[in-house]
């Protein structure tokens, strides 16, 4: 046999196995380069807020935005949280802070609730008009934030809480209806019928079924409606703007007043500690219960 047919001799099965072992491990690390390469892209500009707000103004003007701080201080942050000069008040973003709080605890609690029991009555109550119902929901969901403006404005002077904490409230929960009801709306809907049936069987009411058997079993969306509307609410700017004054604005609008106030020389740091401060409780939030959103949409939150 010559030495060309046995150069022809096809590879063994380990030889084989050894070269999808090596192509498998070769596209893994592509994917994971991309990866890495992407959250780089998106840390790079949180970090270096992060750096700056660190940073007195010295090293800020002599130094790289990108470069670590050589002395770390926190002046900058205390003078954000309790001293910095925000139109014509200086103390800081700290009742700001808690006026968010203010808006955002009852907001995404009134919201939450309303949205679970709309969506239980319009997959169990099959009354005449429910999807025409359903539909209008959906479609407030979709309107523009800006067209809401003028009628929202007019609205909550008739109620008389214009420029007032519950006034933004009102707007939030009103603004949050139709997304929560949306969730709960496609989640009972993926609830077996067998289920809602033998609690009737066994004497439940309308509201005892949705209180005793749907409401143990719907953890998984509550907490998504609940990290969607605290986000939303918590990052609102246009509302905050618009329908709050004075000492009743929220921490957003605050810190656009702090970075656009001129008192003298622009401090960046405080500048970029402010804007840490205002999104810490965003961040903390999807850091904290992120798997847990992700596992509530996979429960049924995207089912129709």
């Amino acid at each position: 046999m010559s030495v060309a047919a046995l150069d022809d001799t096809p590879p063994s099965g380990s030889e084989q196995r050894a070269e999808v072992d090596w192509g498998a491990r070769f596209s893994r690390i592509a994917v994971y380069g991309v990866l890495i390469f992407a959250a780089l892209v998106f840390l790079v500009p949180l970090m270096s807020m992060i750096f700056t707000s660190l940073k007195d103004m010295d090293e800020i003007r002599g130094g790289n935005l990108l470069a670590p701080p050589s002395d770390i201080t926190i002046s900058a942050w205390l003078k954000a949280w309790n001293e910095a000069c925000i139109s014509v008040q200086c103390d800081g973003l700290a009742p700001y802070f808690v006026n968010s709080l203010m808006i955002v605890v009852p907001a995404v609690a009134i919201s939450v609730a309303l949205g679970a029991i709309n969506g239980y009555v319009l997959t169990m109550w099959r009354f005449p008009g429910a999807d025409w119902v359903f539909g209008a929901l959906l479609f407030g969901c979709f309107i523009p934030f800006q067209i809401v403006l003028i009628p929202m404005a007019r609205m909550l002077g008739i109620m008389g809480i214009a420029g007032s904490i519950p006034g933004v409230v009102f707007v939030h929960v009103v603004y949050g209806i139709g997304f929560t009801t949306l969730f709960f709306r496609n989640y009972y809907a993926s609830v077996p019928k067998e289920l809602v049936k033998a609690a009737s069987v066994d004497g439940a009411g309308f509201w005892g079924t949705w209180w005793h058997i749907l409401m143990p079993i719907s953890w998984p969306i509550v907490t998504v409606a609940v990290i969607w509307q605290f986000t939303g609410v918590w990052n609102d700017f246009l509302f905050g703007v618009s329908f709050s004054s004075g000492n009743n604005q929220p921490v957003t609008v605050a810190l656009n007043n702090l970075v656009n106030t001129s008192t003298g020389v622009k401090e960046y740091n405080v500048d970029m500690a402010g804007a840490m401060i205002s999104a810490f409780p965003t961040l903390f939030v999807y850091i904290v219960a992120g798997r847990f959103f992700l596992r509530g949409l996979m429960s049924g939150a995207v089912k129709g």
